[in-house]
């Protein structure tokens, strides 16, 4: 009996200094983040994006859009980045070996016919089986390979690209006009430091969309998406600008990234051996400009948008976070030696262990300290004193900072402008820590368990398609 309790008193005395690191970073995040983005807003007024519009000086940017079985949405997704406002670009869309109808939508909205397309072979990719251009835009490209995955798909088009920049966005997300502009930005002011940026994902479901461009912007009429929201504000806003704010930046999405393709050639481009390449690439790119003692810089910038959709059934939902686990632990693993290192700096000695111990061991953590303090409690090993300080800290604080990231959004940006909807918002963040946080968490733990097995593949997403509309009378959940 003493072993239990004393098994019980510890894994809630764990649990409960896990949940004061987590919310002492989360919180020093949300002050940086609060500064950082009310700094930006003020600077963006005399940021001079129509001049770096009309320049000559503007680098031309190779638009990367690898392609598997997305016939959903894929011709709106390159209806938008077609719309771009950008000096001198290229769209190249890599069809990974489709067994939908992905090409032929393509053929039949952009008039393709069969070229050849000059490509390095500098990054080894699966077989290209052919290229094609559009007769109606000379900027649009599609390379059509065998299936070889994400980040080989993207290797290809990095081979492809004309252009020193590169921006990598999934298939089924769309870039605001001038977001290209925008996360291009620092590299027009300091092209010889800023070798990688980039953007904020928002959740296009819900909102009305034309012609690939987001009319209307709206929440979605499903609850798990909507409470996916909040996440994604918190996430971004907040966490993304806290760690670039530091010069630690771990993760761009692979949604919304632009990127110095000459340094990312050199790294060795996207790995195609994890599910999680575009955390990966970012980690060996600061791994690899370090150990060559390059100054360099990777940043978060939170205005440009990149709208992404998001699972509204649990199934997809639960395969997608158990991926992001797992392709987590792969990229941390696979560079553990720069952990407390002092010649890997703040990325090294602060970033990396705070992911190790917050995002890697933290679920685990978190899920058995509930029922280790509610058990502890109810026996009457802990104190209720421990108990009240635990559901602050575990809930309380962290429903705070969702309210907080929705402020930040709210102040800063408006994206949802409707009194109802930013109502429905502080209810969803006040609820997601009493049950949606639990079952993230426990999704996590089981990304840990694919982990073990070696489980590989990305498993599917059920989707409408970015250009679904509601039926007459359906609500958008606004």
């Amino acid at each position: 009996m003493r072993i239990f309790e004393g098994a019980l008193v510890l894994f809630s005395l764990i649990s409960f200094g896990y949940f004061v690191a987590l919310n002492a970073v989360y919180l020093t995040f949300t002050a940086i983040a609060w500064r950082g983005v009310t700094y930006y807003r003020r600077a963006r007024e005399f940021s001079g994006a129509e001049e770096a519009f009309a320049s000559p000086l503007t680098p031309p940017v190779s638009i990367l859009l690898p392609a598997f079985n997305e016939e959903a949405g894929i011709v709106e997704s390159v209806r938008s980045l077609l719309a771009l406002r950008y000096p001198e670009l290229e769209v190249i869309v890599v069809n990974d070996g489709s067994t939908d109808a992905t090409l032929r939508r393509l053929t039949e909205a952009f008039d393709l016919v069969p070229v050849r397309k000059a490509s390095r072979a500098g990054l080894p990719t699966a077989l290209v089986q052919g290229s094609y251009a559009s007769r109606k835009h000379h900027d649009l490209w599609v390379i059509d390979k065998e299936n070889g995955g994400k980040a080989d798909a993207l290797n290809a088009g990095i081979n492809a690209a004309r252009y020193p920049y590169f921006c990598a966005l999934d298939a089924d997300a769309m870039l605001e006009p001038d977001a290209l502009l925008r996360v291009a930005k620092p590299i027009l002011d300091d092209p010889d430091l800023v070798v990688a940026t980039g953007g904020i994902v928002r959740i296009a479901n819900g909102c009305r969309i034309e012609h690939g461009q987001v009319v209307d912007v709206g929440l979605p009429r499903s609850p798990l998406a909507t409470l996916q929201v909040v996440e994604y504000l918190r996430a971004f806003l907040v966490g993304r600008m806290g760690w670039s704010r530091a010069g630690a930046l771990l993760i761009i999405s692979g949604a919304f990234g632009l990127f110095q393709r000459s340094v990312v050639a050199a790294a060795g481009g996207y790995s195609t051996t994890t599910v999680g390449e575009d955390v990966e690439l970012v980690v060996r790119l600061h791994r690899y400009l370090r150990e060559r003692g390059e100054d360099y810089r990777i940043q978060f910038i939170p205005d440009p948008v990149a709208w992404t959709e998001v699972p509204e059934d649990i199934r997809s939902l639960s395969r997608q976070r158990r991926r992001w686990q797992r392709g987590l632990v792969e990229a941390l693993w696979r560079h553990k030696r720069v952990t407390l290192n002092p010649r890997f700096g703040v990325f090294g000695l602060v970033a990396v262990p705070s992911f190790f111990l917050l995002e890697i061991a933290g679920p685990t953590i978190e899920l058995v300290g509930y029922p280790a303090v509610i058990a502890g409690s109810a026996l009457g090993y802990l104190s209720l004193t421990f108990l009240l300080a635990f559901a602050v800290l575990a809930v309380l604080v962290g429903a705070v900072l969702s309210v907080s990231a929705l402020a930040l959004e709210e102040f800063n940006f408006r994206r949802y402008q409707r009194g109802r909807e930013a109502a429905r918002l502080v209810v969803m963040a006040l609820a997601e820590n009493l049950g949606y946080r639990q079952l993230l968490t426990a999704w996590r733990v089981l990304g840990l368990v694919d982990v073990a097995r070696r489980r590989r593949g990305w498993g599917e997403m059920r989707r409408r398609g970015l250009g679904y509309a509601p039926a007459r009378g359906e609500s958008r959940g606004r």
